[in-house]
């Protein structure tokens, strides 16, 4: 998720969680987005290619930190807020109340209760794995190969880039639609089960929803790596505490997904209609809008039922994953 604002050092060094990275003067480190000193990476200062340059490719090492930090943060989140997020699903797709959605869990059981919790698990690991990794790959080769870019358009382009790639992960956001359904329990009985059946309709039944994915995405990543620095610049300093630091990590993370996810959520409630079809034609986002607004009374506050729960989940969910990707950074990057 970002806007195009990013902190630096005197000498132009930003943060390697950023991702844009430029030639640091002599003695100088690379700082955690909290403004904490890491370990220099080990592939490298990425510099401009020299003018008349023929090069294709970075002179970087591969490094995977990145992925591993932002793969290890989402595993944390989904275990915590995973019956949460099955609540705010529930009211998304019937335009019922929290307590209702609550109700229908628990006459469902508590076996039903992680039922649909392997795609979102794999899903979710891998595409904050993808945000976090991709962003930091993307910032460097657009450094490189365009350094007459300024930061902000870098950072939002390699955000957008990011979300993008992310998207690729659509077939798992559409099992998770589906297996959280309640009309589809007595169906399908697990991911396997949806993803052998899907195949007879053919390889875009995978892809519903594809474009509304990729709308919510790009602009939540600009949103989120544009402003993480910002929001923690606002709060008070903690200096070399892990313990303060963590909080004010949570709390920036917190505050950015609360306010991005309430934002993104009339896409949210688009996409969820359109993935909880199976077969049969592919509605655009433009007439499953409609179609939404239409069935909820034609009021568009009934488009944000179920927002409370989302921003909620959000607060829990982007502040545990922000406060525990900058641990894992300090500890990979030390």
């Amino acid at each position: 998720m970002g806007f195009g604002i990013v902190s630096q050092h005197q000498n132009n060094t930003l943060t390697p969680s950023l991702g844009v990275v430029t030639p640091p003067q002599a003695g100088d480190k690379p700082i955690s987005s909290g403004g904490e000193s890491v370990s220099p990476s080990p592939s490298g200062p990425v510099s401009a290619p020299a003018a008349g340059s023929t090069c294709l490719a970075m002179p970087l090492k591969e490094d995977s930190r990145e992925f591993v930090c932002g793969w290890g943060a989402a595993f944390i989140n989904i275990t915590v807020t995973f019956p949460m997020n099955k609540i705010m699903f529930r009211q998304m797709l019937h335009g019922i109340s929290s307590a209702s959605a609550l109700r229908q869990l628990r006459r469902e059981g508590l076996k039903n209760l992680y039922r649909g919790i392997f795609p979102p698990l794999c899903q979710k690991t891998i595409s904050t794995s993808i945000m976090f990794g991709m962003y930091d790959q993307y910032g460097k080769l657009l450094t490189y190969h365009y350094p007459e870019l300024s930061k902000g358009t870098t950072l939002a382009l390699a955000a957008t880039l990011a979300g993008c790639t992310e998207a690729l992960l659509c077939p798992f956001e559409r099992i998770q639609t589906v297996l959280q359904d309640k009309k589809f329990h007595g169906y399908y009985k697990n991911s396997l089960h949806v993803t052998k059946d899907f195949w007879k309709f053919g390889i875009k039944e995978y892809y519903r929803g594809m474009v509304s994915i990729l709308l919510r995405n790009g602009p939540s990543n600009v949103l989120f790596f544009g402003l993480r620095t910002k929001v923690k610049e606002y709060l008070p300093d903690t200096g070399e505490s892990w313990g303060g630091n963590f909080l004010t990590d949570f709390v920036s993370g917190a505050f950015l997904g609360a306010f991005i996810s309430t934002v993104m959520y009339p896409i949210n409630v688009i996409k969820a209609h359109q993935q909880c079809q199976v077969g049969g034609p592919f509605q655009s986002m433009h007439q499953t809008f409609w179609d939404v607004y239409r069935s909820r009374g034609s009021r568009i506050s009934r488009l944000f039922s179920g927002a409370h729960v989302n921003y909620s989940r959000a607060l829990v969910s982007w502040g545990i994953i922000n406060a525990s990707y900058e641990v894992l950074q300090r500890l990979l990057y030390s």
